[in-house]
């Protein structure tokens, strides 16, 4: 009898984020996996006369976001089990790590410039380059354009 897939979906509450937790519960999740939301906040240091204090890890979640919630609002007709997690720290490197335990990490494509790209965009581009597991980089219009009928 084999167990199902563990699913790591990156998400910070923006529509890119939204994306890729829908995509994960109605598409690419079945029965007996096992999807797990993380929501990366920030670590408190900041490094004082850079741009890095203002958002020193790119996007930062609104103060009253909570994951638990969209989850619910999002995951009603999913046949996996959604756990949710709530981690400090850099978004790529938090990410990396939980993919060692994955079969699949999901994220949100980022949407921006070339400036934005080079500050902005790195989460993403570090995921794709050193996570242990496939990846799936998904854009809003892509989870859309590819939802249930």
């Amino acid at each position: 009898m084999s167990t199902g897939r563990v699913i790591i979906v990156g998400t910070d509450g923006s529509p890119r984020g939204d994306a890729a937790l829908r995509w994960t519960l109605e598409i690419g999740a079945h029965a007996g996996d096992t999807v797990r939301a993380i929501l990366v906040r920030p670590r408190d240091t900041l490094l004082p006369g850079t741009s890095f204090a203002i958002q020193p890890h790119g996007r930062v979640p609104e103060a009253d976001y909570s994951l638990d919630a969209r989850v619910r609002e999002l995951a009603t007709e999913t046949p996996a089990s959604v756990e949710t997690r709530t981690v400090h720290g850099d978004p790529a490197t938090e990410l990396v790590t939980a993919s060692a335990d994955a079969d699949l990490l999901v994220l949100g494509a980022h949407r921006g410039g070339a400036m934005a790209d080079l500050v902005l965009g790195s989460v993403g581009r570090e995921c794709v380059r050193y996570s242990r597991c496939p990846v799936v980089v998904i854009t809003p219009e892509a989870a859309h354009r590819l939802a249930p009928a």
